[in-house]
């Protein structure tokens, strides 16, 4: 079951939802509008492995826009903090973000029970395009979970800005041959 957006700025105010900071206006037929955050990681490897921490760089969007190229990939924040120990927030494209040709969350739009913090998002440009801080790039919605609820105590919590992968503190030693 997906919350409508009345419903979302209701369970905001009770404290079942946080959306930080919240704007009523924001709330949408069955979503939350989520605007980009400050920050980008820009990978500085030729080739990303994913059993090593992976080189980045930190910058600031400039208050008049930064440029992608099409086929550029980097990681972006969300302006707003987000979480629930009661629904389970996705993010989405907005539409119009699509429509000019940028994919908002290429994957992972799963954001677990539990979690609390900036979400990540990941930008992929298919035609050239400007982003700004402040614009509004993503939504997310809220959905009810069945079953028993197992709060998210992962490795992201409290995400303060993009988050570089950290898969390479997953994988398996590699065992070589007997």
């Amino acid at each position: 079951m997906i919350l409508t957006g009345s419903e979302i700025a209701k369970q905001v105010k009770q404290g079942r939802i946080t959306v930080s900071p919240f704007d009523d206006s924001r709330c949408t037929t069955n979503s939350y509008d989520l605007a980009l955050g400050r920050r980008l990681v820009i990978y500085q490897d030729e080739v990303l492995d994913p059993r090593r921490a992976p080189a980045h760089e930190l910058r600031d969007i400039p208050d008049d826009g930064y440029t992608l190229a099409p086929g550029d990939f980097l990681l972006a924040e969300t302006a707003e903090r987000i979480g629930s120990d009661h629904y389970v927030p996705m993010i989405h494209a907005k539409s119009g973000t699509a429509r000019l040709g940028l994919f908002v969350h290429v994957t992972a739009d799963l954001i677990d029970l539990g979690f609390v913090g900036h979400s990540t998002l990941q930008l992929y440009a298919t035609l050239p395009l400007r982003i700004w801080p402040g614009m509004l790039i993503a939504q997310v919605t809220f959905w009810m979970p069945y079953g028993q609820i197992e709060l998210y105590q992962g490795k992201y919590q409290h995400a303060d800005g993009p988050q570089v992968s950290r898969s390479y503190q997953d994988q398996p030693t590699v065992v070589g041959r007997g």
